[in-house]
């Protein structure tokens, strides 16, 4: 149905929202036609099918079909793919003769309709199938068939893997798709030859299931697939239904143990039935034909006397080289080759080294195939037995295309090739070159790395000792020169540090040479190496200039943490013993934190108002250094001085808030308790911003207090506050403290609320002091944050 065309009037912009839906829609369509098309190419197919056997026009052919779909409560899509499936063309039958006007039976040479489906196909079976027979209309090759079973078997069955094998003339396997297994592991079991105690040729022979649902018994039996075997518990191979000997078979592998249930095998006969017919129209991958090797040639690899090997690529579906096959190959290429043993003349490359696909020398193959080029592979060693004695040489390949086949070679490189391979390895590690200079006849010779440390175009040659310092920078060729100078006259040894500057900019160069002398004691030569040092000089200077930095900043902090800690003694003085305040009797603790060298923002305050009430408030800036400490001052005095002029708590803690959210100077949030205990009723009201709730000790039971609502200061611009208050009873005890004294990252704060808890009621005692002993069962080890805690105690009655 096409939308109506509504013109745009002028001036006016169109709706893109409704473009947008038009096109949608207009995509949709496209798609439905597709998937149409696809579906009616395969009832196409089986009506044809239907009409060559029974000989009956399209119309009854496609009526058959329908009704056979219903018999067997099955769509129809599934019921033109099992047709296709069942009637391979080896069982097509002559249409046999009616006379005209003889309707007869319309399913002649039609197999006869499955019984309904319902006691054995559960309904979600019936509705898994129906979707897969939708999607095999897009299916073109057999590795996406693979694919798509794994997707549809995956959560059904718990499956892992899928594996799609064609029996070939020879009797041997060929893998034509697979899905959950790596590239390697599909590479090994590519082609597998027939041998027995192949489960998947068993059941292509039987032509029936194979369920190997017990791991211990089946490798046993079976030489199972898997790298390890283990990692697949149970295993099905289903051959494709039909025909006396069916050439196709689906494996499912599954990484858990245990059966298959009836519902899960209903389930793969269904599934493998459904893509029998998709299957059979895919073209198994076949390897080309050639003529016969030329018996001159196997002759010539005969009595070469090097390590060689003939190949001619094998070609898949795709017309992309999958493997070669070894047309021949010389004993000394045996010998290195290894692999499976025997000879490898007339098998695959593959089979004869699994591993090879996965080294430069495959892709070096593959592309001399593809553009003609030799290939030469880096050097590398390889363990022989020489007379009887293991010894390691050292070989490189080269790979020739002289026409459609491939020519690999071995060369083995000989004690002066690996010397001057191993000297060229360690100058390059090592950055450094060797020279040498005759004194005699001003000769000098330098190796390539000389040339490249120096900067110097190796078409301008070497230049002679003597001239050495004059590449130097001016402020080094002083030393240099005497250095070189004590080396020619006095044959003394040179080590000297110099530096030259070149398009890299400034290089920090090392000479390090010695001379040999005549009979005479005449230094005649003089040998030695330059090495670039450049990296290991920046990397010292770069250490020693963190160094410097390290030590000023670590000065800095130190200076910062003196400067903060008298201020915050300043502003912040302990009583050295308790005190009593509004008949309570009061003792204080503060611990700084002993990582880092920073000071923390934890404050306190306990102080007596004028109308004889007690104010008591403990807080904890975040961070530390100076600007926590000025934020703690600001926070200290500002409270005191909101309570003592009238403000209620919560009030106090509203107006600190918008203190902190609009004072530039201010360090950012802060939690806080502010406490007020009046006398008279042994009533404390309190109020909190983010804080941990203070702690209750009465007749032995430890509590906390339940919290009011209240957030922490500066996280946002309208927090809503609560006070809650506790009448205290003679000899209650209350502490008010910072999340020092129980956090203990990365445990959970509720952990050290309850280890404080177990402590108070551990160590109840009244005296003078007892808060210290408190405090050291709580603090083990190093504190990372400060400590401050005010004890509350009522004093008990006489």
């Amino acid at each position: 149905m096409r939308e109506p065309v509504v013109p745009v009037e002028p001036g006016t912009a169109p709706d893109l929202v409704e473009l947008a839906r038009v096109v949608a829609q207009q995509r949709a369509e496209m798609d439905r036609l597709r998937e149409q098309a696809a579906t009616s190419a395969v009832v196409e197919r089986a009506k044809g099918v239907a009409m060559a056997l029974s000989g009956c026009s399209a119309d009854t052919a496609g009526e058959t079909l329908l009704q056979r779909a219903k018999a067997a409560r099955r769509t129809l899509l599934e019921e033109c793919w099992i047709t296709l499936g069942e009637l391979a063309p080896a069982r097509s039958a002559e249409p046999s003769a009616r006379p005209a006007g003889d309707t007869g039976d319309t399913t002649a040479g039609f197999p006869e309709a499955d019984p309904p489906a319902a006691p054995s196909t559960p309904d979600d079976v019936a509705d898994a199938l129906s979707r897969l027979a939708r999607v095999l209309v897009h299916i073109d090759t057999s590795q996406e068939l693979a694919r798509c079973l794994l997707e549809h078997l995956g959560q059904d069955l718990a499956a892992d893997s899928v594996m799609i094998y064609a029996r070939r003339t020879d009797g041997s396997l060929e893998l034509l798709g697979h899905a959950g297994i790596d590239e390697r592991l599909a590479a090994r079991w590519r082609q597998v030859p027939p041998f027995s105690g192949v489960a998947v040729l068993d059941a292509l022979e039987s032509g029936e299931p194979l369920w190997l649902e017990d791991f211990a018994e089946d490798s046993t039996r079976y030489l199972l697939i898997g790298d390890p075997p283990e990692r697949w518990r149970s295993r099905a191979w289903l051959p494709l239904p039909g025909g006396e000997a069916p050439g196709i078979c689906v494996g499912v592998l599954r990484g858990r143990s245990g059966p298959f249930t009836p519902r899960d095998r209903a389930h793969l006969r269904g599934v493998v039935r459904l893509c029998a017919g998709r299957l059979r129209t895919f073209a198994a991958p076949s390897e080309p034909v050639t003529d016969p090797l030329p018996d001159a040639v196997r002759a010539l690899f005969a009595a070469l006397p090097v390590p060689a090997m003939l190949l001619t690529p094998l070609r898949g579906p795709s017309g992309g080289t999958e493997d070669f096959r070894v047309d021949a190959v010389t004993a000394q290429a045996v010998d290195i080759l290894g692999g499976t043993g025997g000879d490898p003349a007339g098998r695959r490359l593959r089979e004869v080294r699994p591993d090879l696909a996965d080294t430069p020398v495959w892709q070096g193959c593959l592309d001399t195939l593809a553009d003609g080029g030799t290939y030469e592979s880096e050097p590398f060693a390889h363990q022989e037995v020489v007379d009887g004695v293991t010894e390691l040489a050292t070989y490189s390949v080269r790979v020739t295309r002289p026409t459609d086949a491939l020519v690999v070679t071995w060369v083995r490189h000989d004690s002066s090739d690996r010397q001057e391979q191993r000297l060229a390895d360690l100058q390059r590690l090592g950055n450094l070159g060797w020279a040498s200079w005759n004194l005699t006849t001003s000769e000098a010779s330098w190796s390539s790395q000389v040339f490249a440390i120096l900067g110097r175009d190796p078409a301008d040659g070497p230049v002679r000792l003597v001239d050495l310092p004059g590449l130097a920078v001016p402020e080094d060729r002083s030393a240099l020169s005497g250095a070189v100078d004590a080396l020619i006259h006095q044959g003394l040894p040179l080590d000297a540090p110099f530096r030259v500057r070149g398009a890299r900019g400034v290089r920090h160069l090392r000479l390090a040479a010695e001379a040999v002398a005549d009979l005479r004691g005449t230094p005649v030569e003089v040998h030695g190496f330059v090495q670039d040092l450049t990296a290991r000089r920046r990397a010292e200077l770069a250490l020693v200039e963190t160094e410097r930095t390290i030590l000023t900043q670590h000065d800095v902090l130190q200076a910062e943490r003196s400067l903060v800690a008298r201020l915050q003694n300043a502003l912040l003085p302990l009583p050295e013993r308790a005190v009593n305040l509004a008949g309570l009797r009061v003792e204080v603790a503060y611990l700084p934190a002993q990582a880092g060298i920073h000071v923390g923002g934890d404050w306190f305050s306990a102080i007596e108002l004028p109308d004889g009430d007690a104010l008591f408030v403990v807080g904890d800036v975040a961070g530390h250094g100076v600007g926590a400490v000025a934020t703690m001052a600001q926070l200290r005095f500002t409270a005191k001085g909101m309570v003592i002029t009238g403000s209620s708590l919560t009030g106090a803690l509203a107006r600190l808030n918008t203190l902190l959210l609009h004072s530039r100077d201010s360090h950012g949030t802060a939690t806080m308790v502010l406490a007020r205990y009046r006398p008279a009723q042994r009533r404390l009201v309190w109020a909190q911003a983010g804080h941990t709730p203070p702690l209750l000790l009465r007749d032995g039971e430890v509590t906390y207090l339940r919290r009011p609502s209240g957030m922490l200061l500066g996280g946002a611009s309208g927090p809503h506050f609560e006070e809650a208050e506790c009448l205290l009873e003679p000899g209650d005890r209350v502490l008010l403290y910072t999340d020092g004294l129980v956090e203990r990252p990365p445990e959970n704060i509720d952990v050290g609320l309850a280890r404080l808890a177990a402590a108070v009621a551990a160590h109840p005692g009244d005296e003078t002091g007892s808060l210290g002993v408190l405090l050291e069962t709580m603090l083990e080890g190093e504190r990372r944050d400060d400590v401050c805690v005010l004890d509350i105690r009522v004093p008990k009655e006489r």
